[in-house]
């Protein structure tokens, strides 16, 4: 069906034009950050120096030619600056955000599953058809890997020296020595920081990732720790006589296809007097809301449609609250229901996550 010239409006036409390719800008964009990470190339240009393609080169040992068009990119995209005379630098604020993994703001990691994101739309009109979504193994090891490098730097940085002090004895109680447990622990990141800072305790992480747990268990042998041990969660559920003081979840209760049933399990397995501290994306009860207080909110709906939505739909009869969609009063409203009396918000500044402290 043609669309009439009479209800077009000029300017309105002109301005949805560029929305729509301005997506597709953002995309290319995206592609080559995952690139530059991919390749080492903002390692690469990490002190700050302007250079040309040439001298990106020199330090890479990668074709001149094709770096001329990354830094032409990168510097249209205003990810890198431009300098004149064709020479671009990496601003201390890019350093932070794309090269340097030890700090907070790195968040090249999120670009590291790119290519299998894009490979997942090929399956998503099935899954639109039937209903039925994918598995975060659906994105192979590169996608454990990616998730683990996106969340990393935060767990590395903040999860010790400022999270759990604010838990009111927790960090007591696991100086004392205690049973932790992780569930949904991904790479194992969190649960390793937590193990060496408090060695008295017994640390153990719960997940049915295949490729996550085989990451889990590296980063474990890397990190020569001796208190923590993981478990597929199908074959070794949580154990159900209260003998967790301490239990997390991050990010993965919105991606579970049954999340009340892991609640029940969590309510079993923890101790009367223990805590539970739950991290998961700041989400509010309307669409409206979402859109009015989250910048990134589109981002996120098609993050949730690519991966959260989808593996919270993995199985016939999934809730599939996808990534948006565990907002605090629904987070209050199930813990309840699992037999948690106790629920408290607490403010952590962070521009995506809620967090909540829940005990029985």
């Amino acid at each position: 069906m043609s669309t009439p010239e009479a209800d077009l409006d000029p300017e309105r036409l002109k301005q949805f034009a560029k929305r729509v390719f301005g997506t597709l800008g953002g995309a290319m964009t995206a592609a080559m950050i995952h690139l530059g990470d991919r390749m080492g190339l903002y390692r690469a240009l990490e002190d700050g120096e302007a250079v040309d393609a040439a001298v990106l080169a020199g330090r890479t040992g990668l074709s001149e030619r094709w770096l001329r068009e990354w830094l032409f990119q990168q510097g249209a995209a205003e990810i890198l600056e431009a300098r004149g005379d064709d020479r671009f630098a990496l601003s201390a604020e890019g350093r932070a955000v794309l090269a340097d993994e030890s700090h907070v703001a790195f968040g090249a990691g999120f670009f590291d599953t790119l290519p299998q994101q894009m490979t997942i739309v090929e399956k998503l009109p099935e899954a639109f058809s039937t209903g039925i979504g994918l598995d975060y193994d659906a994105l192979g090891e590169q996608g454990a890997r990616g998730i683990e490098r996106g969340l990393a730097p935060w767990f590395r940085n903040l999860l010790v020296p400022l999270v759990l002090p604010r838990l009111g004895g927790v960090c007591e109680r696991l100086e004392a020595g205690t049973c932790v447990a992780d569930v949904g622990c991904g790479g194992g990141v969190a649960l390793l920081e937590m193990a060496r800072a408090f060695p008295a305790s017994d640390f153990h992480g719960y997940e049915i990732s295949e490729h996550a747990l085989l990451r889990a268990e590296a980063n474990r042998s890397d990190a020569g720790v001796a208190n923590v041990s993981f478990h597929h969660a199908l074959r070794e559920p949580l154990p159900d006589d209260g003998r967790f003081g301490f239990i997390t979840t991050f990010d993965c209760l919105h991606d579970m296809t049954d999340p009340a049933s892991v609640m029940q399990a969590i309510r079993a397995a923890i101790a009367d007097d223990g805590t539970w501290l739950i991290a998961d994306i700041k989400a509010y009860d309307s669409f409206e809301e979402n859109v009015e207080r989250n910048p990134m909110a589109a981002m996120m709906y098609g993050t949730s449609i690519l991966t959260c939505m989808s593996s919270a739909l993995s199985e016939p009869g999934g809730l599939g609250l996808g990534t948006l969609g565990f907002s605090e009063g629904l987070a209050l409203r199930m813990t309840a229901e699992a037999g948690f009396r106790h629920f408290e918000a607490l403010d952590f500044h962070h521009p995506v996550n809620a967090f909540y402290r829940v005990r029985p």
